[in-house]
């Protein structure tokens, strides 16, 4: 029964050390961050462009056109085949 506890202890103890490495580790955490907010914006402009193109029947060609569709700067995407392209987007 010991040899559970100590086992117990020691994993417990190497939980706590990984977490501690990560929020000591700020870059890590800061890329990590980046990459949900990327992958987040990519998908506002996806729902920008679905959005012109049901209030105006045709598909924006260009960012710019979806300016009043989304709060915030999108100005590193475009639109490639009618879905956004850029930081976060999935490569086809």
């Amino acid at each position: 029964m010991r040899l559970i506890e100590i086992a117990m202890a020691s994993a417990i103890t190497m939980s706590i050390g990984g977490v501690s490495y990560v929020a000591l580790n700020p870059a890590k955490l800061q890329s990590r961050a980046q990459v949900v907010a990327d992958q987040a914006t990519c998908r506002t402009v996806d729902t920008a462009i679905v959005g012109y193109l049901m209030n105006n029947g045709t598909a924006p060609t260009s960012i710019r056109q979806l300016k009043d569709y989304v709060r915030g700067d999108i100005s590193k995407y475009r639109i490639v085949d009618g879905v956004a392209a850029g930081p976060g987007c999935a490569k086809a």
